[in-house]
């Protein structure tokens, strides 16, 4: 026979891995919402006139003591993209910032603020159902922990491992629909938001990257609580079933 030790510590294998996985979800996903690098990019503005003393290539002189008036707008004609510069910028949930020209530091402004009033219900939206994956990310943190440091019962431990799959698997919903409400009104403020803002070039960032990341580390730590669930459950069916049998042998075939 198989010693009763080997399922109960295959069963806190899985019960330790679904853990591990919503844990690292839980981590990932604060990170990623409370930092504005979900996307990144360059926006491209004109450059400054130079103050003072002040030269190069991030700002257009005047009246140089190389030239004269005449040429500087002949400069301004003639060079085009010359009279633009690249800055970088990155963007989150919270707040958008871009880099100074001829300056250091950012400057940050509320994303909230940039987004067209059309779509500011669903970026508030988003931001609810972030802060609810977060809160049903740490509930199936804490119910996965009670279980793994419960002993006395094996029927009320399966009790709080199915409540943990189930808000696993409703965090996951609600990450995924967040993500993706994000990333609609982000497109949605790049194409209406202010001129000062839209952007010339961007991509998503690692922010967004590790959103998604802990997403998948949610999901992951369900199936994981759910196979858990279901193997525990035909563990018991078996040995049911096995009991009955050998209740049956005994009745047929009685020992004297």
């Amino acid at each position: 026979k198989m010693p009763s030790s080997i399922p109960e510590a295959d069963r806190r294998h899985r019960a330790s891995a679904a853990f591990s996985l919503s844990f690292l979800s839980l981590i990932f996903s604060i990170t990623a919402f409370s930092s504005s690098y979900w996307c990144e990019g360059t926006r491209k503005v004109a450059k400054p006139f130079c103050k003072g003393d002040s030269k190069g290539d991030l700002c257009i002189r005047f009246n140089s003591a190389d030239g004269n008036g005449s040429q500087a707008v002949q400069y301004i004609w003639e060079t085009g993209d010359d009279k633009f510069v690249e800055k970088k910028f990155h963007a989150g949930i919270w707040y958008s910032c871009e880099e100074m020209i001829n300056e250091e530091g950012e400057k940050c402004r509320s994303f909230i603020s940039l987004t067209p009033a059309s779509d500011r219900g669903v970026l508030w939206l988003s931001i609810v159902a972030e802060l609810l994956y977060v809160v049903l990310l740490l509930t199936g943190n804490i119910l996965m922990s009670v279980e793994i440091c419960y002993y006395s019962s094996v029927i009320d431990g399966l009790k709080i491992n199915a409540f943990s799959a189930v808000v696993t698997v409703l965090a996951g919903l609600l990450g995924m629909v967040a993500h993706m409400m994000y990333t609609t009104v982000f497109q949605m403020t790049v194409n209406l938001g202010p001129e000062d803002w839209r952007p010339h070039t961007w991509d998503y960032g690692w922010s967004y990257g590790l959103a998604w990341t802990s997403f998948a580390c949610c999901m992951a730590a369900a199936v994981t609580t759910i196979n858990k669930y279901t193997k525990t459950i035909l563990e018991f069916k078996h040995k049911r079933k096995k009991l009955e049998r050998s209740f049956r042998i005994q009745y047929k075939f009685p020992e004297y």
